[in-house]
């Protein structure tokens, strides 16, 4: 995803297009597999923990990521698909491989329907799988 791209994309979700908005956007959209702060701030080297976390905070808040908790205490981000600034719809479960420790998107499943009862309003849903991913089985077979 180029520079303008990126900003087009902030714009979108009613975000304004700063220099370092766009690098996080651009991280997080080339990055391949969820992200936790950790690994944005090694990644990012030209802006501290504190911007990377508020641009993180603003895209939440506009429907511009997703924030994945894997279950080890950490949360991850990734950037949606949604193309609503005002919903998320663009809801996937998410496996995280109990060898290598990596969080994949399943973006080719769909969750499945949940009812509430009366009086429960759902904000957000965490469908987690853990397990071993083909890459570590396929190495396990090797070993």
């Amino acid at each position: 995803m180029g520079h303008v791209e990126t900003a087009e994309l902030l714009e979108q979700h009613g975000i304004k297009p700063t220099a370092n908005r766009i690098l996080v956007a651009q991280t997080l959209a080339t990055a391949g597999s969820p992200m936790s702060l950790t690994e944005l701030e090694y990644r990012i080297l030209s802006i501290d923990k504190s911007g990377i976390f508020r641009a993180l905070t603003l895209f939440r808040e506009h429907h511009l990521v997703h924030v994945i908790e894997d279950g080890t205490g950490s949360a991850r981000y990734e950037l949606c698909h949604s193309h609503d600034h005002e919903a998320d719809d663009d809801l996937h479960p998410h496996f995280y491989c109990e060898r290598c420790r990596r969080t994949y998107c399943l973006t080719g499943l769909s969750l499945p329907a949940i009812e509430v009862p009366e009086g429960f309003t759902i904000t957000s849903a965490n469908y987690l799988l853990k397990g071993i991913c083909p890459q570590c089985t396929k190495k396990a077979t090797f070993d």
